[in-house]
């Protein structure tokens, strides 16, 4: 829940980098959300009022978190443009996302994982 509250509070912030378990616990979340408003709003019978009202509320939180993980990838964050190209665009995205990020400074700020402590 912590990870979902972070990426709120962050609601269009673009810049800087993003942890993979960050946007991974914000992704899983969300879609424990989606199910959660859809089957509320298919039981009270206005399902097609509160599912989009969730859906553009997230919108811009989960885009840049997706950027910010991104740039921790060392890619820019217009390569979620990728995710346009039908059928492997949503591979290459994943593959993006999913990838391990780079342990030091690059040219979007330093590393979001924490420092070891000896």
């Amino acid at each position: 829940m912590n990870w979902y509250l972070e990426v709120l509070k962050k609601y269009v912030v673009f810049s800087g980098r993003a942890r993979r378990k960050e946007h991974w616990m914000f992704f899983l979340f969300n879609i424990v959300a989606v199910i959660i408003v859809a089957t509320v709003d298919l039981a009270i019978g206005t399902f097609p009022l509160l599912y989009p009202i969730y859906f553009l509320a997230v919108l811009l939180p989960h885009l840049g978190v997706t950027v910010r993980r991104l740039h921790d990838t060392g890619r820019s964050g217009w390569s979620v443009l990728f995710g346009l190209i039908p059928v492997v665009g949503g591979i290459i995205l994943i593959v993006f996302l999913a990838g391990e990020g780079e342990e030091h400074q690059n040219a979007y700020g330093p590393s979001p994982k924490p420092v070891a402590a000896y």
